[in-house]
């Protein structure tokens, strides 16, 4: 079970049976709005409401790695852009959809939607 805590702490608890433990997997120092795994599970992304987003692999258990940083107030959200676990799309209010490469941060493509974007 992963979890976030408000300090952007990422937390990872191994629950078995009646047995758990606890580790803190990464922080991040901000305030994370949402985890997001990636199709196979094998990536998970830290996204905040600063527009920043961190790629995490629980299986290598090393730190988040920043991938971008828009540091936009008009940021609404990331995820996987599928098939596969290359590549994250993000999105802004103002309706820019945003290519990105989860290797290195990349950035590869935009569209502008032209309308004003709202998560629901």
């Amino acid at each position: 079970l992963y979890f976030s805590a408000q300090e952007g702490i990422l937390i990872f608890y191994h629950i078995k049976e009646l047995q758990y433990e606890m580790k803190i997997c990464a922080d991040i120092s901000q305030p994370i709005s949402r985890l997001i795994f990636s199709p196979d599970y094998t990536s998970l992304l830290l996204v905040t409401d600063q527009g920043t987003v961190y790629s995490y692999k629980p299986a290598h258990s090393g730190e988040a790695v920043k991938l971008l940083d828009t540091s936009s107030s008009c940021f609404l959200a990331a995820d996987f852009l599928t098939p596969g676990n290359n590549y994250c799309v993000s999105v802004t209010i103002s309706g820019e959809v945003q290519v990105w490469s989860l290797e290195d941060g990349t950035f590869l493509s935009k569209l502008n939607l032209g309308v004003e974007v709202h998560v629901t």
